[in-house]
């Protein structure tokens, strides 16, 4: 069985990540929320065995940008680890 993130940490991402999201789309904090807990990315911050949590809020928001726009959190600069020039 996977260990998950400790709750104090999740919330404070959570919280964080869904501003983030309602600043970006203009919608309420609450539908925000609502699609960040239902997407892959919340999921790997879930698995502390990923320990997304050492990344900022901003670096695992980038990670929710890129799944909504490719399908795949892994196409964050982040997680694929290609050097910038």
């Amino acid at each position: 069985m996977t260990k998950r993130t400790e709750p104090s940490i999740l919330q404070n991402f959570d919280a964080e990540i869904a501003e983030l999201i309602a600043k970006n789309r203009g919608i309420s904090i609450m539908d925000a929320l609502r699609i960040f807990l239902a997407s892959k990315t919340h999921g790997m911050l879930e698995n502390d065995e990923m320990k997304l949590w050492y990344f900022s809020p901003l670096a695992v928001f980038d990670m929710w940008e890129n799944e909504e726009a490719t399908g795949d959190p892994g196409n964050s600069l982040y997680l694929r680890g290609d050097e910038i020039e």
